[in-house]
């Protein structure tokens, strides 16, 4: 099981998005689509009958679209970085995330890999494109950008990470070169493990005009309440803050959704009434209640 899924929001384009990466990337399938109803709808300011979210997958991992709305836009402070592992692959994939994007870095040589691209495609996720091998199965792994007020807190965020999850490692570190007049141990780029899933962390000195937000999040399925209340107090302590429906931010800005997979039972019963009474009880939450979604779904 995927222990954590990113989770994109998207502004009512969320099914096209998908169907654009999933005919892009090999081993690649819609999941499943869930859809707003009259009650979700009002609650969203959506339309009734749009599509919720869309699980999917890409290159055999999962990940999940929302249509939220225009209330977050994704940026460049959290991209997906692409191990290619061949010419063509790179070229295909970069020609058609550009197609209608924009470009960062285009396609070419440079010092830290035979090529790479950096490109913001036209539903405005940022990619980065690397020829370069993996030694993972996972061939995509999302990228957290450190600028700013973080640009020397990467290797803090790693380590911090590291203690917050199970199955974590750290597995890549690439300080700075002294030239740069950075502290001595200031990260450039790091690659981590937490909970078996793959992270890249790198850090862009100068002024950005772009921070982690909430249209780039990561949802952590737990099996029970106690795994929802760790991971709720770790992320949430030392600066870190919460949000409704199961979302927080942690110290450093990024955004987590909390899971249980209770919730995703509950609200796909098929029983629409049942379904609709847990929905509404959990849109009053913050850190999701398991025992109070099941009163409202047998309270029926």
């Amino acid at each position: 099981m995927q222990n954590i899924t990113p989770f994109l929001w998207f502004n009512n384009n969320a099914e096209e998005a998908v169907n654009f990466y999933t005919s892009l990337f090999d081993n690649s399938s819609i999941l499943n689509i869930t859809r707003y109803n009259e009650q979700s709808a009002a609650a969203s300011g959506q339309n009734p009958g749009n599509a919720m979210t869309v699980a999917f997958k890409l290159e055999g991992q999962n990940f999940t679209a929302l249509n939220g709305g225009p209330h977050f836009k994704l940026n460049q402070s959290t991209s997906f970085f692409v191990y290619c592992e061949s010419d063509e692959k790179i070229e295909k994939i970069y020609n058609n995330l550009a197609d209608g994007g924009s470009i960062i870095f285009p396609l070419d040589k440079y010092d830290w890999s035979s090529k790479y691209a950096w490109v913001i495609d036209r539903f405005g996720l940022s990619w980065q494109l690397d020829v370069e091998k993996i030694n993972n199965p996972q061939k995509i792994v999302p990228a957290l950008l450190f600028v700013n007020d973080k640009v020397l807190k990467v290797k803090e965020a790693v380590s911090y990470y590291s203690t917050v999850f199970p199955d974590s490692k750290i597995m890549i570190e690439w300080p700075y070169d002294k030239s740069a007049g950075l502290p001595e141990g200031t990260l450039l780029f790091a690659q981590f493990k937490l909970a078996d899933y793959l992270f890249n962390a790198m850090s862009g000195q100068g002024e950005h005009n772009f921070d982690f937000n909430e249209a780039f999040s990561f949802v952590v399925n737990c099996k029970d309440q106690n795994e929802v209340d760790y991971y709720w107090n770790k992320l949430t302590s030392d600066g870190g803050s919460e949000s409704q429906c199961a979302w927080l931010k942690d110290k450093y800005g990024v955004s987590w959704q909390i899971v249980p997979t209770r919730l995703i039972e509950l609200l796909g019963d098929p029983d629409p009434v049942k379904a609709q009474k847990v929905m509404m009880s959990m849109l009053q939450m913050k850190k999701i209640i398991i025992k109070d979604l099941e009163k409202a779904y047998e309270n029926v």
